[in-house]
């Protein structure tokens, strides 16, 4: 007759994973109230500080010249990425096209771009005018169809229009190209195994999951690119950071006005990010369903 298998007290009561022991954080904690502490003193240092004239900083918080300024950014920063974003999805396909010449005129684009450094090509496009003072359209060797006064046509504005929306289309064909890259093959192969064209492929199959992937950057260029549009101060395009300067070029209150300026920045930048999160969570609705999150 066997013997009763010896058990253990409360052995059958536990899991192995209630024996596993959670590993202590007490040093994080630690560092995380020290940094807090840190960041709390700094903020009242700041705020006590009389220097920094937080009175001034109200009083020109909405003036009429920032508030100019802040238009003429917000316009030259959804103008230049529009048109960034259409020319960049361009050069990403004719990257990814069959044809070696569109590969080749595509790859030395973004080459010349992500290249020469923004400054300089808003300084090229900003003189412009000593290069070609005469724009035209027409067949070569017959009249001009159509001619224009390029220190007319290129005016601040549309210097660091021209400027900002063609460097920013090298890096977003890079974005849009990884973007279509990260769709599996095997659904375009899907897709023309029913007789879906082409642009049909693109637009309702690998575009709408590529977006996934595609926004996230996205949005980070576009707050960059609001950051960015301060370049055009240099040629005196009245944007936020250039009103703030003529302002305080006649009262010479330069910390207070960099500061509305920086204000003003950060405030444009919290709701873009906003709206970012947003668009996420829009295109990434289908990976909840799957997921069940």
């Amino acid at each position: 007759m066997s013997s009763p298998t010896p058990t253990i007290p409360g052995a059958g009561s536990r899991t192995p994973s209630s024996t596993i022991l959670a590993p202590k954080k007490t040093g994080t904690r630690v560092f995380g109230y020290i940094v807090l502490v840190l960041v709390i003193a700094l903020v009242i240092v700041i705020a006590v500080n009389p220097n920094f004239k937080w009175g001034t900083v109200g009083s020109f918080m909405f003036d009429p010249n920032i508030l100019v300024g802040i238009v003429n950014t917000l316009l030259l920063t959804v103008c230049a990425m529009a048109a960034g974003i259409v020319l960049g999805a361009v050069l990403a396909l004719m990257k990814l096209s069959n044809a070696t010449q569109l590969q080749i005129l595509a790859e030395g684009y973004i080459w010349i771009f992500r290249g020469i450094p923004l400054l300089v090509q808003l300084l090229f496009w900003f003189n412009m005018a000593a290069l070609f003072p005469k724009i035209g359209i027409g067949i070569p060797g017959t009249d001009v169809f159509v001619g224009f006064n390029a220190n007319e046509l290129i005016s601040p504005f549309m210097a660091g229009f021209l400027a900002l929306a063609l460097h920013e289309a090298a890096y977003m064909a890079e974005i849009i190209r990884s973007g279509i890259m990260s769709i599996d093959k095997g659904q375009t192969e899907a897709a023309e195994a029913v007789a879906m064209r082409p642009s049909q492929v693109m637009f309702r199959i690998i575009l709408p999951q590529a977006m996934r992937v595609i926004i996230p950057p996205t949005g980070n260029q576009v707050i960059s690119m609001l950051k960015t549009t301060s370049i055009v101060s240099v040629i005196a395009l009245n944007d936020l950071l250039y009103s703030s300067q003529i302002i305080y070029s006649t009262n010479f209150q330069v910390i207070p006005l960099l500061l509305v300026a920086s204000i003003w920045y950060l405030i444009i930048v919290s709701l873009l990010t906003l709206v970012q999160n947003r668009i996420e969570r829009h295109f990434n609705r289908s990976t909840h369903v799957i997921t069940g999150k």
